[in-house]
This record gives C-alpha cells, sequence and structure tokens, in this order.
C-alpha cells in the first residue's frame, strides 16, 4: 500500500510564517509537520509515499530528497501554481498511488496527530469506496463536517481530519483538474460509498499561527511532564 501526503497548499493564513515555506514545513517541537507523517507511515509498514508540491515545493524536496534518509521512498507530484484543491491533487497522483494496489492512504500534511495509520491497513474496501477518520469538532469548526456513516439518525456532525483510506475507484468518474473533495465525500456519504470512524486521540489542525503556538506549547507541557 501506498500513502499520499497533501503539502501543495498556499498556507496563507499561516502568514509570514509560509512567505517562504510551505505549511507542512512548519516545525512542531523542532520537526516539521510533514516528518512526523513520514515516521507514523514508516511504523505501520508504508514505506511508499506520495508528496504533491505547489507553493514552495523545493523546501520540501531539499529536506527529504528521495527518502532514503527517512527510510522510506518518497515520489513527488508536481502541480500548477495554486494548486488543484484536494480531489484533483488526488487524482493528478492517481498514477503514483495506483501502480500496484487499488486502495492508498491519504494525509493532510498541515495537521499534527498520534493516529495509527496500521488500522488502516487492515480495512478492505469494495471499488470505489472510501473510508475516513472524523475526530471530534475544535472551536474552529464547531459544526463540523460530516456524520457517522453509521447513526441512524444523522444529526450529530465531526470535523473530517485529513485521514482517508481511497479505493481508486471513488475518483472514476472525475476528470483531472482543480477538483475539491468535500462535495465528492459528501455525496459518497449519500450514496453509501464512504464509512466513518470517529478518533478521539490526539489531533490538531495546524491552521493559524496560534494554534502552531499552541500545539507547541502544549508539546512542551507534555515532554516536562
Amino acid at each position: 500500500m501506498k500513502a499520499m501526503i497533501l503539502a501543495a497548499g498556499r498556507g496563507k493564513r499561516m502568514m509570514p510564517l509560509t512567505e517562504k515555506l510551505p505549511k507542512p514545513m512548519l516545525k512542531v517541537h523542532g520537526k516539521p509537520l510533514l516528518e512526523y507523517h513520514i515516521a507514523r507511515l514508516k511504523a505501520a509498514g508504508i514505506i511508499d509515499i506520495v508528496i504533491n508540491l505547489a507553493w514552495c515545493g523545493e523546501v520540501i524536496i531539499e529536506h527529504f530528497a528521495d527518502g532514503r534518509d527517512f527510510g522510506v521512498n518518497i515520489q513527488y507530484c508536481h502541480e500548477q501554481e495554486g494548486g488543484l484543491e484536494t480531489a484533483g491533487g488526488i487524482i493528478n497522483a492517481l498514477p503514483y498511488l495506483t501502480e500496484q494496489y487499488e486502495e492508498f492512504i491519504v494525509i493532510n500534511g498541515d495537521i499534527f496527530t498520534d493516529y495509527d495509520v496500521s488500522a488502516l491497513k487492515q480495512l478492505q474496501l469494495n471499488a470505489g469506496e472510501v473510508h475516513l477518520v472524523l475526530v471530534e469538532n475544535p472551536p474552529h469548526n464547531e459544526d463540523g463536517d460530516f456524520c457517522l456513516a453509521h447513526q441512524v439518525v444523522n444529526t450529530q456532525k465531526y470535523t473530517f481530519s485529513g485521514i482517508g483510506l481511497y479505493n481508486k475507484g471513488f475518483f472514476d468518474e472525475q476528470a483531472a483538474g482543480v477538483v475539491a473533495l468535500g462535495p465528492l465525500l459528501r455525496n459518497g456519504l449519500t450514496a453509501g460509498v464512504v464509512s466513518t470512524e470517529l478518533y478521539l486521540g490526539q489531533w490538531s489542525d495546524i491552521g493559524t499561527p496560534q494554534r502552531l503556538l499552541d500545539i507547541n506549547a502544549q508539546q512542551e507541557l507534555n515532554n516536562v511532564g
């Protein structure tokens, strides 16, 4: 199984920290966010990784190169300036992701979490299916994104963690280009091809400078403890 880490976003809300730096290269406790994701994937036995690039992508290439120093194999998928949105980026990378496998993991590069991605390797999806990891709603997303697929009455929405397992057939009807992922997932939930789980462990969306400060402060407290 391969994995894709999304790293092509512009990161405008993180300015000026991302003026010359892609958001996934921002550091938590001295290491880039991307480095944590790569380490977790490696620990789960997933060493073939695709990273999409747009804004300041050369910074990522300079740091990780082909991945051998981190015990993995990295391929880079380049996008146009401004990126292709999430689904567009995945579709653009499908030739890299599905050379040998029908399924692949996708992780947002700008999150910090202790989710064990090896759990996703145990799942078996049918053609065209997706499995999403949801988390409790943080203050900046109180209304949530998606309901749990197995809820009898779908009233409570939770936040999409940015972690999912995808069967390549989910994107069969989508043309290449700029494509948002949210509408596709909502349609998939309605159609019954998207399953979900609720993760209650550590998860943070590093979307603003304050959230980056907060997570670094929290890590310092954890280390002291």
